[in-house]
């Protein structure tokens, strides 16, 4: 006798932070690691789900098909949607068995590991709920169109799986990256030219394996993300970091400290973290370095999309005639972190090689969402998002700078930046000279509030200060967040 779908314990709440999806996703999660939802159970259909729950289908369908990907769930076209037989969190003992204490002697990391263990920035776990306020690099999930992407992936997935993934990323998104990328960004390219990838680390050591051999000398913006320098580090080259001033990199002024270098990795829209902006005196002198000493340049147009003031000036790749040019783009900081989908733009004699490279030694991107969101670029609705969230955007950086000025002035000072999703507080005169950014980041995470110490992005002697995240924090939740900045600030400043 058939067993019907069985009752779901979950429920969810509108009032909450969290969006309703991810409190769908994450209930039903900790539903079969706890095994309340036992491995094969039948999950009602998604319309008779909604209506439980009391919300759009689509934010059903959105939770459901993020745990079938993630393998908690299954699901064939025309059956109903089960639990999954075999778990990928197998590992992980059930919540509800009481377990003995273990006690174990600390492990013996290498001396890469120790330092990987070590780093000073925040991170977490998927799903966890970390603070909006003041979190990096997150867009603004409140303003997506969950219901527009529900349907392009429920409609994936009816299409079903378009045979052995391709190494270069689904030929259908790649042809939309470049039409997007010729009409919004001036970058001319052909779906030859792009290459879908799983983040810009693994671009980065691809390039630095196919381009230099070990021991060669690539350059690095200093401040700048670390990422970037450990990606270059583990595919064996030495990176040099070149000081950034308010024009951007200068090759002309660093010729003396990068002897041989062949590969330069910059951010000339809207440097990270400080906001400069390449001018195009310096731009020009960089492709005519990259063209004498036969060398790489690789643009990283993380949120180049973002600009609220000034005139945005062409990348690097529309100005490049020598082919020495690979643009970088990312879908995670405008859409989704989930999507976890970059591209590069590569120069056309760099095609073939790189199509070889990927044939022997991928990895293969991320299959789920590639066809979903070339859907999503063409129907117009990044286009459509990018204008709707960069007012927006605009407007919760005014809200930002507006509100460390009326309350937090005099320990920290924040001043506006033309574009991007982020801004920096410089200590103020209320802050102890003794109070390092990383303690005050330190202090501000025990109190909820996510900040990031610009010194860890100095190679050299740093700058201090705190990087500040906006672009995910609602209008109404900024002030509130600033007053208790300023009272963490203070308190661990101790009295004037």
């Amino acid at each position: 006798m058939a067993r019907g779908p069985l009752p779901l314990p979950v429920s969810l709440d509108p009032a909450a932070s969290l969006p309703l999806h991810v409190q769908l996703r994450e209930g039903l999660r900790a539903a079969i690691l706890e095994r309340r939802l036992p491995r094969g159970a039948r999950l009602p259909a998604s319309r008779e789900l909604a209506a439980d729950l009391g919300c759009a289908r689509g934010t059903v369908v959105l939770a459901l098909e993020q745990l079938t990907a993630e393998g908690y769930l299954t699901a064939r076209p025309g059956a109903a949607t089960r639990v999954a037989a075999s778990l990928p969190d197998d590992a992980v003992p059930s919540f509800s068995q009481p377990r003995e204490p273990i006690s174990a002697s600390a492990p013996r990391l290498s001396r890469r590991g120790a330092r990987l263990a070590a780093a000073p920035h925040r991170r977490y776990l998927a799903g966890s709920a970390a603070p909006d306020a003041f979190a990096l690099g997150r867009p603004a999930l409140d303003a997506f169109p969950y219901a527009v992407w529900a349907r392009l992936l429920q409609a994936e997935w009816r299409r079903g799986p378009a045979g052995q993934p391709d190494p270069r990323g689904a030929p259908e998104l790649r042809r939309a990256i470049s039409a997007y990328l010729a009409q919004a960004r001036g970058v001319a390219c052909e779906a030859d030219d792009v290459i879908v990838t799983a983040g810009i680390r693994q671009s980065l050591r691809l390039l630095a394996e196919l381009l230099l051999d070990p021991g060669e000398t690539a350059l690095v913006e200093e401040p700048g993300f670390p990422g970037i320098a450990q990606a270059l580090a583990s595919a064996g080259l030495r990176t040099v970091p070149i000081p950034i001033g308010p024009g951007g990199l200068s090759v002309i002024q660093a010729e003396a400290s990068m002897p041989g270098a062949r590969l330069a990795v910059v951010t000339p829209a809207h440097h990270y973290p400080l906001g400069h902006t390449m001018s195009l005196e310096r731009r020009l002198d960089l492709l005519a370095w990259a063209d004498a000493a036969g060398g790489w340049i690789v643009e990283d147009d993380y949120d180049g999309a973002y600009r609220y003031a000034g005139r945005p000036l062409a990348p690097l790749r529309a100005l490049d005639r020598a082919g020495r040019v690979i643009y970088v783009g990312s879908f995670s900081k405008l859409l989704l972190p989930a999507l976890g989908l970059s591209y590069l733009v590569l120069p056309r004699g760099l095609v073939t090689p790189v199509n070889q490279a990927l044939a022997e030694i991928g990895p293969v991107p991320p299959g789920i969402g590639q066809w979903a969101l070339a859907r999503f670029i063409e129907d117009g609705h990044l286009a459509s998002h990018l204008r709707r969230t960069r007012r927006l955007y605009g407007l919760r950086q005014e809200c930002l700078v507006e509100a460390a000025a009326r309350f937090a002035k005099s320990i920290i000072a924040v001043a506006p930046m033309e574009g991007g999703m982020h801004l920096i507080a410089r200590p103020g005169p209320a802050w102890a000279s003794g109070l390092t950014d990383r303690d005050a980041a330190a202090a501000l995470g025990a109190a909820g509030i996510s900040a990031v110490a610009l010194s860890t992005y100095h190679a050299g002697a740093p700058q201090p200060g705190l990087l500040l995240g906006y672009a995910a924090v609602p209008e109404r939740a900024i002030e509130p967040a600033v007053r208790r900045m300023a009272e963490v600030l203070r308190a661990a400043s101790g009295p004037s």
